[in-house]
């Protein structure tokens, strides 16, 4: 019989998890508290709080061949750094850590000098400047669990997180990255070591790449689906999924469990606590994911799982998604011949332009897209097959619970709740658990007020935290 494998937690922390020695200690105990429960944690660690912001900064001004303003920003966050450092190690210890981090500030100035000196920065380029906050910050993690006394080990994610070469938005090999964990950080594991990395980053042939918006989250889902943990935990600084933005809506109740499914419609509609491709690992490996506020450890958070109870209320949470535009394709010769669809959405697979919503009649379709690059290529060609117009300023709301279709009448109770204000798109019918539709930006909060006071005056006890809201008011 082969030895089963210990109960791994892959353990992801965010920016504001890390931001400074204090954040990183406060993650060090939460690590220290999994250990004692018999559980082998893998740490993934996100930049520290607004240091990657500060380094796409950085690499802009480089390419505006703005040189000292770069380097002014670099050396901005090298002071940092080591000030955290300083508060995290002594003795040979910090030595060492200086010694890294100066290390690696001494190399990002150098490419910072040479994006000046040949006047252009790649997407290559961009990904390895970028890459150096994860760096940066697993390794002072690392020296932060060491002065708790924690048996830790850096490992660069580079090694492990095999992707292809699609910089800014790499995606990753799940087989080779399997290997990878197997040969790399299980045996540290299996050895009673803490491996700490860096997500968001990984390789293509020994060149850094990155994994796009949310990726710090897909790491420690990758990681976990690799190595067949048990869960995985992601540590922000809410305490969970919320029935709705809570700085909207100060009564907005934390949902103790929800499914994959609600919580990749949420992820993917505007919800911040997670981004859509970051559980699919997960789903695929049946792993429980957990969304955790380091602030508060002792909060149960909100638990994402294949299945789940029946919930009383038709709803689980509401988001919006802003920024959107919404172009209306007019062709009424043309939009009932065969080819015409596929040609349309042609034009936007041909740029790489994702569509959120579609909407057809005999001889529009409206299509909503959240990006803004490349919409005056993609006009223009459309422009060839039919008249276009944009609209702007746009919002979409959606409504998130199981089985919609199931409650008779909902859509009618959705829409008289919102009655004061103008729709410009729906739909429904596309998903049994989502229910979306445009409006105009300046709406979006009254829109979700009305809504949240509509569905969640009464709700489900065993789905959200009603006993929160009750201390609350007392």
């Amino acid at each position: 019989m082969s030895t089963p494998r210990p109960q791994i937690v892959v353990m992801k922390f965010g920016g504001t998890s890390v931001e400074d020695a204090t954040a990183m200690l406060r993650t060090a105990s939460i690590v220290e508290g999994r250990i004692r429960k018999g559980l082998r944690p893998v740490v993934v660690v996100s930049a520290m709080a607004k240091v990657t912001d500060a380094l796409l900064a950085a690499a802009a001004a480089a390419g505006k061949n703005e040189r000292d303003e770069a380097l002014k920003i670099s050396d901005g966050l090298r002071t940092r750094h080591l000030g955290v450092a300083a508060e995290l190690a002594s003795g040979d210890a910090l030595t060492s850590l200086q010694l890294n981090v100066h290390h690696d500030f001494d190399a990002l100035d150098e490419m910072l000098r040479g994006i000046c000196a040949v006047g252009e920065l790649t997407l290559r380029s961009t990904d390895n400047i970028v890459s150096f906050g994860e760096r940066l910050s697993s390794r002072m993690v690392t020296a932060a669990f060491k002065h708790r006394g924690m048996d830790s080990a850096h490992v660069d994610a580079r090694t492990v997180i095999i992707t292809d070469d699609h910089y800014g938005k790499a995606a990753p090999d799940e087989a080779k990255i399997a290997l990878a964990l197997e040969a790399g950080v299980l045996p540290l594991v299996e050895d009673g070591k803490v491996p700490v990395m860096g997500g968001f980053i990984g390789s293509c042939n020994g060149i850094t790449t990155t994994l796009g918006r949310g990726g710090s989250d897909y790491t420690a889902a990758l990681v976990g689906g690799g190595l067949h943990g048990g869960a995985i935990e992601i540590w922000t600084d809410v305490n969970g999924i919320m029935t709705t933005d809570p700085r909207i809506v100060p009564e907005a109740l934390r949902v103790k469990t929800i499914s994959f499914e609600e919580a990749a419609e949420l992820a993917y509609f505007g919800a911040k606590v997670l981004h859509p491709a970051t559980i699919l690992p997960a789903v695929q490996k049946n792993i429980p994911v957990w969304v955790l506020n380091s602030r508060n450890a002792e909060n149960e958070g909100t638990v994402i799982t294949a299945t789940q109870p029946h919930c009383k209320s038709p709803f689980k949470s509401i988001a919006a998604k802003k920024r959107l535009t919404i172009i209306d394709i007019v062709a009424s010769r043309m939009l009932l011949a065969h080819g015409f669809l596929k040609m349309v959405f042609d034009v936007f697979d041909k740029y790489g332009c994702a569509i959120d919503m579609v909407s057809t009649s005999e001889v529009s379709i409206s299509v909503t897209v959240d990006s803004r690059e490349s919409l005056p290529e993609i006009c223009a060609e459309l422009s060839k097959i039919a008249d276009v117009k944009l609209e702007g300023s746009k919002a979409l709301i959606c409504l998130v619970g199981e089985d919609i279709r199931g409650h008779a009448g909902i859509a009618g109770q959705v829409f008289s709740a919102v009655e004061h204000v103008n729709l410009r798109m729906i739909s429904q019918g596309a998903s049994e658990i989502n229910m979306s539709f445009m409006i105009n930006e300046e709406d979006v909060e009254e829109a979700i007020r009305s809504l949240h006071k509509k569905f969640f005056s009464s709700p489900d006890p065993s789905i959200f935290d009603v006993e929160a809201a009750a201390a609350a008011k007392a």
